[in-house]
């Protein structure tokens, strides 16, 4: 028998295909379910609703980045910024992470931009914090922790996201996170360290 975990990937997968092709709006739970291969009765039991199985796949999938930046960064040195800002544009820029973006915006309840929000500032922002403040007393950085990495948050990324929400853009590969991460760390050591 496949573990409730295993179970939950293949459902979140099947939901994240339907959104892909029909849109928050246009999926149900019912189609989730059948394309799992799992009983609506089971769906609406672990999640309760639609809404429900989003804010279970965003807590999950900023869980997972939370943990994938954790590994980075020690010991702290200058070049800990460029690492940190592939994994942060990796999960950030995933098909994943920018579906579930997509899910959010078209939530007219903002349960699920709630969910985002509460999950970055409980989950992945305290990680990114942690690095830096390791950065600081290492040497690395000579302002405060939590100003340092604002002006990262505000470089790295920039509107790549939004962009990508709304179809401006393409989700950008492995070698633009490369680069565009070096950008922010030498631009972030060159102001602050």
């Amino acid at each position: 028998m496949t573990d409730r975990h295993e179970r939950e990937a293949e459902i979140a997968e099947a939901a994240l295909g339907l959104l892909a092709e029909k849109g928050y709006g246009g999926m149900s739970m019912l189609a989730v379910a059948k394309r799992a291969r799992a009983s609506n009765e089971t769906l609406y039991r672990w999640y309760g609703d639609k809404t429900g199985l989003f804010e279970v796949m965003i807590a999950r999938n900023l869980g997972a980045l939370a943990e994938r930046l954790e590994t980075v960064g020690d010991p702290p040195e200058a070049h800990t910024l460029a690492r940190l800002g592939e994994v942060l544009l990796e999960g950030q820029l995933s098909p994943a992470s920018i579906g579930l973006h997509r899910a959010a915006a078209a939530d007219a309840s903002d349960r699920l931009g709630a969910t985002l929000a509460e999950g970055w500032y409980l989950l992945v922002y305290p990680v990114l914090l942690s690095a830096f403040s390791r950065l600081r007393s290492a040497g690395v950085i000579a302002v405060e922790p939590a100003d340092a990495l604002a002006l990262w948050l505000d470089l790295l990324p920039g509107d790549r996201p939004l962009r990508c929400v709304t179809g401006a853009i393409t989700i950008p590969g492995e070698v633009l996170h490369r680069a565009r991460a070096a950008r922010a760390q030498a631009a972030v050591l060159a102001l602050c360290g």
